[in-house]
């Protein structure tokens, strides 16, 4: 994740000269640098974070404090920190960042390919100022929105494991796909295909998703026949669960 929003801000125009990477795996460090030569890539988040503007955490969860423990010292007093890591509350954050400002991120992987959406919340020294430059770097790789730091469980269980029930719908129509008669190959191209129009429709936000789904439904037609079959093997209420069994994990994580 920390790797496509680096190549989301050069894309977005951001100077690479301008951007420090701290990476201590020595052949990850190889693999930034030929992929940002531009960019300085170190092995210390004390040589990255001097003169920053923002530094933006991107390890996982149970190294949060150690990379901000190394960087404290370079860190300068009103320098953000954007943290992305899954679960770190703002008031661990703040602990390992005191007198900093602080904001939480829940992105998910489209960022990859720049259509990624996060939820962004601020911590207690976060000014409107800061949380504009967190949506402007994370903005580099798709949509933000803001929401209060307890409803991020909730981000968490629908757009930060939602790509996972999409590509799970997707692994299920290909397989009907060629249960029906289709190349594989094919099914493929028209379910990613499908998938990539319907969400375009919707994102458009012209209609709701009830009217675009009723739009495709003719009284007594084949769509009317599939969507009984997916309401009588309770797809609707498979999802509602899946969502609130991934908040309820998320706050789970968080507690421990």
């Amino acid at each position: 994740m920390g790797e496509a929003l680096l190549g989301g801000l050069v894309d977005a125009g951001w100077e690479p000269d301008a951007l420090s990477v701290a990476e201590p795996d020595p052949d990850r460090r190889r693999a930034l640098e030929a992929a940002f030569p531009a960019a300085r890539v170190v092995p210390s988040p004390a040589w990255a974070v001097p003169d920053a503007d923002v530094v933006v955490v991107a390890v996982k969860p149970q190294h949060v404090a150690e990379a901000l423990e190394q960087a404290g010292p370079a860190l300068g007093a009103s320098t953000l920190v954007l943290s992305i890591a899954a679960g770190v509350t703002l008031a661990a954050l703040e602990a390992a960042a005191p007198g900093r400002p602080v904001v939480r991120a829940m992105p998910n992987t489209p960022a990859t390919v720049r259509q990624g959406v996060a939820a962004v919340a601020g911590g207690t020294h976060a000014t409107a100022a800061d949380l504009d430059l967190a949506e402007r770097v994370l903005g580099a790789v798709g949509v933000v929105v803001r929401v209060p730091e307890a409803q991020l469980d909730a981000v968490t269980g629908l757009s930060g494991s939602g790509p996972a029930y999409v590509f799970l719908v997707a692994e299920a129509l290909i397989e009907a796909g060629v249960l029906v008669g289709l190349p594989r190959d094919v099914a493929r191209t028209l379910v990613a295909q499908t998938l990539l129009g319907s969400a375009t429709l919707l994102a458009a936000g012209d209609e709701t998703p009830e009217a675009l789904r009723a739009a495709v439904t003719s009284p007594g037609g084949t769509t009317a026949a599939g969507l009984a079959a997916l309401e009588a093997h309770g797809t609707r209420a498979a999802l509602l669960d899946a969502v609130r069994a991934a908040t309820e994990r998320s706050r789970e994580l968080g507690r421990g």
